[in-house]
């Protein structure tokens, strides 16, 4: 593979070097983050960290571990910059994102340090691409101080049993109201939307639920417009982890294969519209 075949001493400008035989592997965890055009990226020797926040009451992060690339070199502790989302994924995506089988793109991304573009070399089918997007100092992402010791609520469900109410939610509501409760109804999404309200409720020894652990009954608003970047990030796994705090900030943690059978996180955090007594 050309790619491959980039000598050493090509390497040595760059601070972070970071290699997919499959670059959809990058390209569909990152659709599932983006709601917003500009994106964060953290590398630590432990793997890449992408966050996408909005009007700082919602944040989306994407977990892609070392080992899922073929090869993660980082010269630093930390390497952090500020990159344009759409422009990337456009890039990924110049050979058209083909889910043709046996037919990839692969993918050597590359940074040089503060000041220097992302420089991606794409290949498929013996033809190589090089991109160079434009890359800023990173803000600092907010802290929604969500600490598993303050976690009064937490259930773990199969994906399946979300997709379809998710699908159906009604969109002229402009709050999903989530319940979380040691007693019925255990687990509940509510909508209250120009057709009536509906109630969609998830018993605690349901085949979907995987995990219940509930303290205290507990209501909650979110609002919808935040909510529904979530859903793409639902789509493409197979468990989803629902936690509140004691403030009533929201966790969803989404459990993410790739096309390798390989498994990646998207967390998204919300906070809260209002309380319901």
């Amino acid at each position: 593979m050309p790619l491959s075949t980039q000598s050493q001493a090509d390497d040595e400008q760059y601070v972070l070097v970071a290699s997919l035989d499959n670059a959809r592997n990058l390209s569909n965890i990152l659709k599932a983050i983006t709601f917003k055009d500009h994106a964060i990226f953290n590398a630590t020797p432990n793997g890449l960290k992408v966050t996408v926040e909005d009007s700082k009451c919602l944040q989306a992060n994407a977990f892609i571990q070392a080992e899922i690339f073929q090869e993660f070199t980082i010269k630093e502790d930390l390497v952090g910059f500020q990159v344009n989302l759409t422009v990337l994924l456009d890039c990924l995506n110049i050979f058209g994102g083909s889910s043709v089988p046996g037919v990839s793109t692969a993918l050597r991304m590359c940074y040089g340090g503060y000041g220097f573009p992302l420089t991606l070399f794409l290949e498929e089918g013996g033809v190589v691409t090089v991109c160079k997007i434009n890359t800023q100092e990173p803000d600092e992402p907010i802290d929604f101080e969500f600490c598993s010791t303050n976690v009064t609520n937490k259930v773990i469900l199969q994906s399946e049993s979300l997709k379809e109410p998710f699908s159906e939610l009604d969109m002229t509501s402009e709050v999903l109201q989530i319940t979380m409760s040691p007693s019925q109804p255990y687990f509940r999404l509510s909508t209250f939307g120009n057709s009536g309200n509906a109630h969609y409720d998830y018993p605690k020894d349901s085949d979907m639920m995987e995990l219940f652990q509930c303290t205290k009954t507990q209501t909650n608003r979110y609002k919808m417009s935040l909510l529904k970047p979530s859903t793409k990030a639902l789509a493409l796994s197979c468990k989803v982890s629902v936690r509140t705090d004691s403030r009533g900030f929201l966790s969803l943690q989404y459990l993410v294969r790739n096309d390798d059978g390989q498994i990646c996180f998207v967390e998204y955090y919300c906070c809260p519209d209002e309380e319901v007594e």
